[in-house]
């Protein structure tokens, strides 16, 4: 039962069950539904004990008051990563985004979809390629650079990824762009000399957004990254990737609660237009429908 979805678990476990159910009983079910959803155990207790709280005058309840009222905390976790910051509206020029996060996580893919984002909306649009230790990071972001009609940024491989960030704005400010965004080499958290680096690029570009890309698949790993670089780096909000492929579904749940952190975007796909603003209702329909 690993590899099944967490609306998929809830339906086996309660099938047939319309009987009052004991909370007790209740709670031990979702304990493990939950974390073999990829729910962290501290995130699973702060729900279990949401549900205790709002459940205790009943002791009993029905299979679909009990998963409905599940649903009800989850969105409340969900709704608690939102934001009233808006993209489009910002006076500043050029508005500078730092890109931050381990490989495998998207983020050069998404420093390309928000250019795109950017641009259907009337935006312009330098990117920088400031991850100089990979020679593909590079290609890749140039690809996308061409595609999108933006120009890039670089530098050759081990060249200062501080240097094309500085260099990155500079163009955004001379030609008058109104964002400049900046990918980074994908550290492992655990490298002190890399993220010396990284604290160095931030400190040059000042940026005005910080972003944090995390892998929905990555379950707790992505709560480990993420509290390294909050300590390391410092990120204002994050941008989920893979959530079109998470087919367990609790991660996001986790990030959500224990960051207290924006969540700007979804990544949904490899393509463009596969970027969407957060919406917890989309994650918890598409969970439960």
């Amino acid at each position: 039962m690993g590899k099944m979805s967490l609306k998929d678990k809830i339906k086996s476990i309660f099938a047939g069950r319309f009987d009052l159910l004991k909370v007790d009983e209740l709670k031990d079910e979702f304990f493990n539904i939950l974390l073999e959803s990829d729910v962290s155990i501290e995130t699973t207790e702060y729900i279990l004990a949401e549900f205790e709280k709002k459940a205790d005058e009943e002791k009993r309840m029905k299979r679909d008051n009990a998963i409905e009222l599940l649903k009800e905390i989850l969105l409340r976790i969900l709704n608690d990563a939102r934001t009233s910051f808006n993209f489009l509206k910002q006076d500043k020029k050029p508005f500078i985004v730092l890109f931050i996060g381990i490989n495998g996580t998207g983020k050069t893919t998404t420093v390309g979809k928000l250019s795109y984002f950017l641009l259907k909306n009337g935006k312009t649009v330098a990117m920088g390629a400031s991850d100089t230790f990979r020679a593909g990071a590079i290609d890749q972001l140039k690809i996308h650079g061409e595609n999108l009609g933006v120009r890039v940024i670089y530098q050759g491989m081990g060249s200062d990824p501080a240097a094309v960030a500085y260099d990155t704005i500079e163009h955004a400010k001379a030609r008058k762009l109104d964002y400049a965004i900046i990918d980074t080499a994908g550290r492992m958290q655990t490298n002190r000399n890399l993220m010396e680096e990284m604290k160095k690029i931030k400190r040059i570009s000042k940026p005005d957004l910080t972003i944090l890309t995390v892998d929905a698949m990555a379950a707790n790993d992505a709560i480990e990254q993420a509290s390294t670089f909050k300590k390391e780096i410092g990120f204002d909000g994050l941008i989920v990737n893979k959530m079109d492929t998470d087919a367990r579904g609790g991660s996001i749940f986790s990030i959500a609660h224990q960051f207290r952190k924006p969540i700007y975007f979804i990544g949904v796909g490899q393509n463009m237009q596969d970027l969407i603003p957060y919406d917890p209702k989309y994650i918890i329909d598409k969970i439960f429908s």
